[in-house]
């Protein structure tokens, strides 16, 4: 008996599963079968002596590992990063720097300890998914695009720097959001470009794919200009320093998305053209809010339009079109007479101040579509009814439901319209806290919070996941001196790790709250 015991013992200490042993004979023949209970004493091969692997321990968490027994694999000096497809060579140069491995190209041969990174064009998945295989002392990266790969390579790089070792077997991953982004207000405030270099990699590891840039407001225009240099703030990002962190985030697979708010928030702008600042019936200035009436508002905003085109490459742009002052007051018609004229000439005699500002709105969309831009805009620039309606193809960026009008979220999908999570009451980090708002904890996001929670706690019908492409962190300066950008960099460290693990995988986390935050100080 005490022998038994032992050597049940002896078999738990090596890590070897009872139930293996007891499922097949080493030839394969079921367990009590002839060959297995013959009387010669099997030797183990080198998986027999491995416990099966656990699960990757990574941020968002994988969404499959088909575990294996096996060492798994630790990065060492001799190991090489190969790759099969020259494309994969920016991803291939990281990943070897980061831990230290050499990088050798395009080779066929195989070598242990090889990390191996592959592109299967055909393999009909989605672009960001990938396959990790760790087997026999090598690791095998593949995905039908860059994009996939390069996401293999951060669960890796995650792995070893938390368990030193990647466990044997094989990851299946793929975001359940299309857009995970992180947006920043360098127009309230301004931010060193190392400063946002340095989220940009931090997103990168975490698998973001989108940084906005709101870079115009009241308070500041914060990129260099050429066709507009007298609207520039005297601090303000070069357009060296903006094509730096593009080609940063690029390498990342990051998409910059720039936004110049407009009709409302051009105060910058309208600092040195106060001649398009709108005006109400008695002749007040309307602070941030540009006379949409006047010819010289659009040309001004689409020279801007199509001066940053080339700056920033991607496939996105943000225009904003909320909060237009002339739409907050009881009646638009009679407190902007000239912007209600301009709406009766342009659309017919019943047509308001709102069917122009969505005329606007409307404009300044087909100018970034002429530039192959994808036009995304704030909830609070879609009007309900209205002779006026804004473009299908426009994103809906939802963030509050505290506008005059407000319309609930299902309202804007029920149109048929794509959505951008980037709800104010879990996603918005504001500055010095003002009016309700309170920094954003990623405890609540993680445990209440998912993209189809776009207004206040309460989700939309699940028929509607396909409409809500993903969601945004943002970071708001309207104090902006309530914190240093280390201060910010601290606030947001957490709020984005719960962000993204819910839009990678939207169902209720495997592990809790305290388990989370403990790995992510494990991952650094």
């Amino acid at each position: 008996m005490v022998a038994a015991v032992a050597a049940g013992g002896l078999v738990a200490a090596s890590g070897v599963g009872i139930g293996l042993w007891a499922s097949s004979g080493d030839d394969g023949s079921p367990a009590g079968s002839t060959a297995a209970s013959s009387t010669r004493s099997p030797s183990p091969g080198p998986s027999r002596s491995y416990p099966l692997s656990q699960a990757p321990r990574t941020i968002p968490a994988v969404r499959e590992h088909a575990a294996e027994r096996g060492p798994g694999w630790r990065p060492a000096r001799e190991h090489r990063v190969v790759v099969a497809d020259p494309a994969l060579a920016d991803e291939g140069r990281l990943i070897a720097g980061e831990l230290g491995l050499t990088y050798a190209g395009e080779k066929d041969d195989e070598r242990d300890g090889d990390l191996r990174l592959e592109l299967n064009r055909n393999a009909g998945a989605g672009p960001e998914s990938y396959t990790m295989t760790v087997r026999g002392g090598r690791v095998t990266v593949a995905a039908p695009a860059e994009a996939g790969v390069f996401y293999g390579t951060r669960t890796l790089k995650q792995e070893t720097k938390g368990a030193g070792t990647a466990p044997e077997g094989v990851v299946r991953d793929e975001p359940a959001k299309q857009r995970r982004g992180m947006m920043l207000d360098i127009a309230r405030k301004h931010y060193s470009a190392d400063w946002i270099e340095d989220r940009v990699r931090e997103l990168g590891d975490l698998k973001f794919n989108e940084l906005g840039l709101h870079f115009s407001d009241d308070q500041g225009f914060r990129v260099e200009s050429d066709s507009h240099p007298e609207i520039v703030s005297a601090q303000h990002l070069t357009k060296a320093q903006v094509e730096r962190i593009v080609d940063l985030a690029a390498s990342r697979h990051i998409t910059v998305v720039p936004e110049i708010d407009s009709p409302g928030h051009l105060g910058a702008v309208l600092a040195a053209h106060p001649d398009l600042q709108l005006r109400d019936a008695s002749g007040r200035a309307v602070r941030g809010a540009i006379d949409i009436s006047k010819p010289g508002a659009a040309e001004i905003v689409d020279d801007l339009l199509k001066e940053y085109a080339g700056l920033f490459p991607g496939g996105r742009w943000h225009l904003g079109a909320d909060e237009y002052q002339a739409l907050v007051v009881p009646d638009p018609e009679a407190s902007f007479p000239g912007l209600a004229a301009a709406a009766r000439k342009k659309y017919g005699a019943g047509a308001t101040v709102e069917d122009l500002t969505t005329g606007w709105l409307n404009d300044r969309a087909a100018t970034v579509r002429a530039l192959d831009r994808v036009p995304r805009a704030w909830n609070d620039g879609f009007f309900r009814g209205g002779s006026v309606r804004a473009d299908k193809d426009i994103e809906v960026a939802y963030w509050t439901g505290k506008e005059i009008g407000a319309r609930q979220p299902a309202e804007y999908l029920a149109e048929g319209r794509q959505v951008i999570n980037y709800n104010d009451e879990f996603l918005y980090y504001v500055l010095g806290e003002p009016l309700t708002f309170v920094y954003p904890t990623g405890e609540r996001i993680y445990e209440q919070w998912t993209p189809l929670v776009l207004r206040g706690t309460t989700a939309v019908p699940e028929r509607y996941d396909d409409q809500i492409l993903g969601g945004s962190f943002a970071i708001w300066g309207d104090l902006p001196r309530s914190q240093t950008q280390e201060q910010i960099a601290a606030g947001i460290r957490m709020p984005l790790r719960a962000t993204v693990q819910k839009l990678w995988d939207p169902d209720e986390p495997e592990l809790s709250w305290a388990e989370f935050r403990a790995l992510a100080d494990e991952l650094g």
